[in-house]
């Protein structure tokens, strides 16, 4: 009973002090949510493609209850469209939906940024102060846009111009220097680091090419390509047939040139080359378009999960991590040797969730991802080559017939299946590529 009393009486002199000192009000509801524990058997970090899909996946093998995703956005893109968004062929707002929208039902959805991940404790701290502790951890976090890493951005974006497809901030701007366009140099930009969608660089210029002859302003502009890259695609089939629109069209392009420094004010861009150190060129321009050096994630960089490179160490076939079983990865996150595509994911979905299935029953993974990626290189306003390709970049095609041609059913994939397929397939986790498909269709061949 005396115990009780001093508990009552010490209880009253907390919430005295509480009232007079906001400041430790917000420190205790911070003590307490962070005291407060949450632990789900399946742990999904980020809510993007990959995220989406295997939440959705692992609903069905765990049930909703026992899986979360933790992701801040209130919104959801489908990035690939962003493409056609900056050369005037979509809107904005018919590639995002609400994140509330496409959480799979019942899956909890951890309202927050990821802060920390300590797989020695199968542990995750959020942003908000939150530990979440996991059976299993799928991380899915994406990678990062460096902007800053190029001298006079992101602060040069308030001057017209020049844009970006890579950022929601700035793909419109795209669209709007490419309306603007006068007469000059329209430069399109590829960095020195990995990138998701490596084709998208140089599709808006295909694009860009394609309106300034549809608005009669061809003839006054140059169209310049600006690569870091020793080439212009790196799957040779394709790249031959990309060097000849290339000459077709009139287009320049200049490999080994990095973009380092933008001075909007003036209109102009700074690119060093890469095969002589040292050496700049300044080029003048009427429309820039911008892709931005890319790097890992910072939590995974600074993660017990990272490689050397800062990326997600996963298993090239399983999708596991090396390092920990009960830790699993997907997409742009991860160290897989392939590129970075929305394609790539459908792809790795299926055999991650085969893989995460047969650990689960302590089982050895049976199923191997080939690498398959995929790039919808858009040519034009109605033609698409559609590059398939896997780990050895060897051409893996879906259909029967030469997809190193220009073809206009591949822009109406591109354009109005690939979006269709992926708010209702990929992402309820119903699509997994189109290797089963490509099997049927090549008559068991391939």
């Amino acid at each position: 009973s005396s115990a009780m009393t001093s508990y009552a009486v010490c209880s009253r002199t907390t919430v005295l002090s509480i009232n007079l000192d906001k400041v430790s009000l917000t420190a205790l509801i911070k003590l307490s949510l962070f005291s407060a524990k949450q632990h789900y058997k399946m742990l999904v970090l980020g809510g993007g493609t990959g995220g989406i899909a295997m939440s959705a996946r692992m609903k069905r093998v765990v049930g909703a209850d026992n899986v979360a995703v933790v992701e801040p956005a209130e919104m959801h893109y489908y990035q690939p469209i962003w493409t056609l968004v900056g050369a005037g062929a979509k809107t904005l707002a018919s590639s995002g939906r609400p994140t509330a929208s496409i959480i799979p039902s019942g899956v909890k959805w951890v309202k927050s940024a990821v802060q920390e991940i300590n797989p020695q404790t199968n542990t995750v701290r959020t942003e908000d102060g939150n530990e979440i502790s996991y059976e299993y951890l799928i991380v899915a976090l994406g990678l990062q846009l460096h902007y800053e890493k190029i001298k006079g951005l992101p602060e040069g974006f308030e001057h017209p111009k020049i844009g970006s497809n890579y950022s929601i901030k700035t793909v419109e701007k795209t669209w709007k220097a490419l309306q603007d366009f006068k007469e000059g140099n329209a430069i399109f930009t590829f960095p020195n680091t990995p990138v998701k969608c490596a084709g998208a660089p140089q599709k808006i210029m295909y694009l860009t090419d394609a309106y300034l002859r549809k608005t009669g302003k061809r003839d006054k502009a140059k169209v310049i390509y600006n690569t870091s890259l020793p080439v212009l695609f790196g799957i040779k089939k394709y790249a031959e047939t990309l060097w000849d629109i290339v000459k077709t069209r009139d287009l320049q392009v200049n490999l080994r040139h990095n973009l380092i420094e933008v001075r909007a004010d003036k209109q102009e861009a700074v690119f060093e080359n890469l095969d002589k150190p040292g050496e700049t060129t300044v080029f003048e321009y009427e429309m820039l378009h911008v892709t931005p050096p890319m790097g890992p994630h910072f939590v995974v960089k600074g993660s017990p999960l990272a490689d050397e490179a800062g990326w997600l160490d996963v298993n090239k076939d399983t999708l596991q991590h090396n390092k920990y079983p009960n830790v699993f990865g997907i997409g742009d996150c991860t160290n897989l040797p392939t590129a970075k595509t929305g394609a790539a994911v459908a792809a790795q979905s299926a055999i991650l969730n085969r893989t995460i299935n047969k650990v689960m029953k302590n089982e050895k993974p049976d199923k191997k991802y080939d690498g398959y990626t995929s790039c919808p290189l858009v040519t034009s306003y109605n033609t698409v080559v559609l590059a398939e390709f896997d780990y050895n970049g060897q051409p893996l095609e879906t259909f029967p017939l030469n997809q190193a041609k220009e073809r206009r059913l591949m822009y109406f994939m591109k354009a109005d299946v690939m979006p269709h397929l992926y708010w209702h397939g990929l992402l309820r986790g119903f699509w997994g590529g189109p290797g089963p498909y490509r099997k049927l269709l090549h008559l068991g061949m391939k």
